[in-house]
């Protein structure tokens, strides 16, 4: 929600690649919208009647993230009573969004890697692998680059990431939006 010169710009760079397959790179902080943004670019796809699948790579620990995104099989670890399908595989043919990428583990970076450059991936406890037709989209409220120079975030998978970037403003470089904001949320609460 905004009318600022650079709210507008998102609007239109959203419209512009939401057409195409590319990897997209959502950037900013808390609370600026990355998730809303992510939602914009499915929805204005090719690839809109399919499933949107989001995950927060900081909510979960690295082996139950690996084992929601890739799924599992049977007995591959204590509690793996049936197989599960993963999100990777529910992404299928729609979008995935993964938000605070710069969470996930580097050992979870070097599979994810593989998911991005050959759209494949092993479920947990498995040895034949899936294939997964769905466009990435990620976000981060980190400096992935400087990640990058602190070895926390793999170079080959930020250039991967990072095909195409768009960067959210902060609500204090957009204050004329502010009044929109606020009438946006009194007619929503208010009801």
């Amino acid at each position: 929600i905004g009318n600022s010169s650079k709210i507008r710009e998102i609007h239109d760079l959203v419209r512009r690649v939401a057409v195409t397959d590319a990897t997209i790179l959502i950037r900013g902080e808390s609370g600026t919208g990355k998730e809303l943004v992510a939602r914009a670019l499915h929805y204005f796809s090719p690839r809109a009647s399919g499933n949107f699948i989001t995950a927060n790579c900081g909510a979960f620990t690295e082996s139950l993230l690996e084992s929601e995104l890739f799924g599992h099989i049977r007995g591959s670890f204590t509690g793996a009573i049936a197989d599960k399908k993963g999100l990777l595989e529910a992404a299928h043919g729609g979008s995935f969004f993964l938000d605070e990428i710069g969470e996930m583990s580097l050992n979870l970076q070097v599979k994810f890697l593989r998911v991005i450059e050959e759209r494949e991936f092993k479920p947990v406890g498995s040895t034949e692998s899936r294939h997964t037709d769905c466009r990435f989209i990620t976000a981060t409220n980190r400096d992935l680059a400087a990640c990058v120079k602190a070895a926390t975030f793999r170079e080959d998978l930020f250039y991967r990431l990072d095909v195409i970037a768009i960067t959210l403003p902060s609500l204090r470089e957009r204050k004329e939006d502010i009044p929109l904001l606020i009438g946006h949320f009194l007619n929503k609460y208010g009801r």
